[in-house]
């Protein structure tokens, strides 16, 4: 003790100064070191090295993670070369602008839908249902300017138009049963007439489209809309509480035009055959769909969680769970969980009520927030019908969230999460909706940690610099 006592005394400023700049600037390269390493693999270094290494020998017990779920683990890297990041698809469910999206406003006074969504409709409507022999045809040549209109009046009043010039206009019958009609039955009326005029000319058009390239495209077109209004068709008899039906003409309209897996149609029969509580249908339908080749949805992916979930959340309870482990089925429904919370993280929030929903828009972009609404929206109450379902997402989304690689730009069993989505989100859902971003992991606390310890240490070297004799008084006491 005096040896040390002696030691002190002799010290000078300088020496302090020295000392406290030193550990400052180790600090600081400590912190530095542990923010690049939080950015590039989402986890503290410190933390990670304690865990692995340092537990074992102080007697502890490892605990890892639940591997993935195996049946997704060759998605990575084709998906990941393959996939547009920021693409805007036709929301498969989108409602009627006349009997619901209009009904809605007349009734809150607020627009459901955004002047983006409504201009991609319209250029869908151009692709959809013109073509280049319009001009051969008075009534599709109003109708081709009838889809160019912004005003829903004049859209309406040119429709009428072209079914005076002709009445087995079938376009200008799914304008009016779109638009105009304010009711799913006065929609369903439209549409049935629209059907009746499009069998027709598709047939028509099937026996001359050999001749040129315009009757090709005239077929293609004719195509186009004979499969529209049946697949609204059959969407007007879901509304209307005949689901059965609804299956039946989904299932007949997949078989008759097999190429345009495109248009999802599947996802309208998973959600029919989900209100019917036919479970081993919906799990065929995903047994060809939920394929490694196809696209994915926040349906296909949600619903394979929930069919996992219903096998086992009825006895769940996270207590049992923590005491005796997970079973081999429970591991399976968080395997699943965990692999729909990847695809989109923003379902959860809507499905377990933690945020307010809105009118779905006619576009979506997948892995989103629209997305999100437009799932919700039509499959909460499926969520809500198999007991303790909504228990078990409840218990294990946001751990299995903390498992998704990190930063945005890594992926485990999908392509990187796309950063845009979030504007593109914006622009497709309305202003008063509070739009839902990518949930942000919280930082671990090391990083506090070592951020405090630089920063106490860089003020300790301050005030040596600025008050030397003092510091030393207080460095000896």
């Amino acid at each position: 003790l005096p040896t040390v006592t002696v030691f002190l005394s002799t010290l000078t400023p300088k020496f302090y100064f020295a000392l406290t700049v030193t550990s400052s600037f180790i600090s600081g390269l400590i912190f530095v070191f542990e923010w690049w390493h939080f950015r590039k693999y989402g986890t503290s270094f410190i933390e990670q090295v304690s865990v692995s290494h340092l537990r074992p020998l102080m007697g502890g017990v490892e605990s890892s993670p639940p591997a993935p779920a195996a049946f997704s683990a060759g998605e990575n890297e084709p998906s990941r070369q393959n996939m547009p990041e920021c693409k805007v698809w036709r929301n498969p469910l989108n409602l009627f602008r006349g009997a619901e999206y209009s009904r809605y406003m007349w009734v809150t006074g607020k627009e459901p839908l955004t002047y983006y969504d409504m201009n991609l409709s319209a250029q869908d409507h151009q692709n959809f249902f013109t073509c280049d022999t319009d001009a051969l045809r008075p009534s599709d040549t109003v109708m081709q300017k009838a889809w160019r209109e912004r005003n829903p009046q004049a859209r309406i009043k040119a429709a009428h138009q072209a079914l005076e010039l002709n009445n087995d206009c079938a376009t200008a019958y799914v304008l009016l049963a779109e638009e105009e009609a304010t009711t799913i039955v006065d929609a369903e009326r439209y549409f049935k007439q629209a059907l009746k005029a499009g069998e027709m000319i598709y047939r028509r058009s099937q026996n001359c489209h050999s001749q040129s390239p315009q009757h090709e495209a005239q077929l293609r077109r004719d195509t186009n809309v004979l499969v529209y209004v049946k697949r609204r068709l059959a969407m007007c008899a879901r509304k209307l509480g005949r689901i059965r039906e609804a299956v039946k003409m989904m299932r007949d309209l997949m078989k008759e035009f097999p190429l345009l897996s495109m248009l999802n149609i599947h996802e309208n029969l998973l959600e029919a055959l989900l209100e019917l509580q036919a479970y081993a249908d919906v799990q065929a339908v995903l047994a060809k769909y939920d394929d490694i080749s196809l696209p994915k949805s926040a349906a296909i992916c949600y619903t394979a969680a929930l069919l996992k979930a219903r096998a086992v959340s009825e006895r769940f309870s996270p207590e049992t769970a923590s005491k005796r482990g997970l079973s081999t089925a429970e591991i399976n429904a968080v395997e699943a969980i965990h692999r729909a919370v990847e695809f989109n993280p923003h379902v959860p929030k809507y499905l377990l009520e933690m945020k307010s929903l809105v009118l779905p828009p006619e576009h979506i972009l997948k892995r989103g927030d629209s997305e999100a609404v437009a799932y919700a929206f039509f499959h909460l109450q499926h969520w809500k019908r198999i007991e303790g379902a909504l228990n078990l997402l409840h218990c294990t989304w946001e751990g299995t969230f903390r498992m998704i690689p990190y930063p945005l730009e890594k992926g485990h069993l999908f392509y990187p999460y796309p950063s845009c989505t979030e504007t593109a989100d914006r622009e497709l859902l309305p202003t008063f909706h509070e739009v839902s971003v990518y949930p942000q992991k919280e930082l671990p606390f090391f990083i506090h940690f070592t951020a405090g310890l630089c920063s106490f240490s860089a003020m300790l070297a301050l005030l040596t610099h600025q008050f030397p004799e003092l510091m030393v008084v207080f460095a000896r006491a």
